[in-house]
């Protein structure tokens, strides 16, 4: 009995620490800039990238049309959730329950807390850190912190990472020099950047493109409580 009052004992001191640990780090990111991110070490691990090519810009150096595209492309309810979309997640599950093809119900909430804090998969244990850490983050940093960290950490290509890093990898400028149709391109081709190129789009990527297009004219500007600028 002793010794399952000791395991007991350690076990909950450790879940204690962390869950410190947890609310501690999630804070430090909220005004610290997010450099690395464990993606980019597995990937590095995988050999799927020889470097990494990654440069942390704020938001008001990355222009408005990105944002538009990214809420368009992934994620059209993301001023007005709180982490989850539940609309898309009951999509999701009557699609799989008639047999049609299983579509993404990830948030850029869960996609950022994922980027930042974990690890790519799909069990239950890791989604189940998934959702705490994006209750977490919604709750200590907010909507403009969060897309600033997710404009910064997502994967672009192969060893590129956040949206500076692309735009000057694949259109030789920077972050706030995008055009509306260079945002809806990147845009289109998440969530599947190793295997598609913005330069040599297939067909798929070009409609995929003129959605987000049609679509970033509807939700027009996302308020982020700045303006763009250099």
């Amino acid at each position: 009995m002793k010794i399952l009052k000791r395991i007991f004992i350690w076990c909950r001191n450790l879940l204690i620490v962390l869950f410190l640990f947890s609310i501690a780090a999630v804070t430090v990111y909220k005004y610290v800039p997010v450099y690395y991110t464990p993606l980019m070490f597995i990937r590095l691990h995988e050999k799927k990238a020889k470097e990494i090519k990654h440069e942390w810009v704020s938001l008001s150096k990355i222009s408005q049309p990105v944002i538009q595209a990214v809420v368009a492309s992934e994620d059209n309810r993301f001023m007005e959730h709180h982490g989850f979309d539940h609309e898309q997640i009951r999509k999701a599950i009557d699609d799989a329950q008639n047999g049609r093809r299983i579509r993404g119900a990830s948030t850029i909430s869960q996609q950022t807390a994922k980027n930042v804090f974990l690890w790519p998969g799909k069990n239950l244990f890791r989604k189940g850190l998934e959702v705490y850490f994006t209750l977490l983050t919604e709750w200590i940093w907010g909507k403009k912190r969060i897309m600033e960290v997710y404009l910064n950490s997502i994967e672009m290509g192969q060893g590129i990472y956040g949206i500076e890093a692309a735009a000057q990898v694949y259109f030789d400028k920077h972050a706030w020099q995008l055009t509306r149709n260079e945002a809806a391109l990147l845009a289109a081709i998440l969530p599947n950047p190793l295997a598609r190129n913005p330069l040599k789009p297939s067909p798929y990527i070009q409609k995929r493109q003129a959605d987000i297009l049609s679509l970033m004219r509807k939700i027009e500007t996302v308020d982020m409580g700045y303006r763009n600028s250099k």
